[in-house]
């Protein structure tokens, strides 16, 4: 994986099975990911409530290095929240 300073935020969720279809997806495409995030939504008591994400720690984010960030984006073009 790339350095952080090389990461682009390629997609944003808290809903935890967009997160499961965005990983299959990149991983389907040999695309290499980081996720962000993803282990702290359930550290802080208030969980998801009503957000679809924790409050405190803000939603699940994916990044990719940027040189398959055009890639990355065209696979998930068609995901929706």
């Amino acid at each position: 994986m790339s350095s952080e300073s090389d990461l682009i935020t390629i997609f944003q969720s808290g809903n935890q099975a967009v997160i499961v279809m965005v990983k299959s997806i990149l991983d389907g495409a040999e695309i290499p990911y980081l996720v962000k995030g993803e282990n702290l939504q359930n550290l802080f008591g208030l969980g998801v409530i009503g957000t679809g994400f924790n409050l405190i720690a803000g939603p699940v984010e994916i990044q990719v290095s940027r040189k398959d960030e055009p890639a990355a984006r065209e696979l998930l073009a068609e995901i929706e929240e």
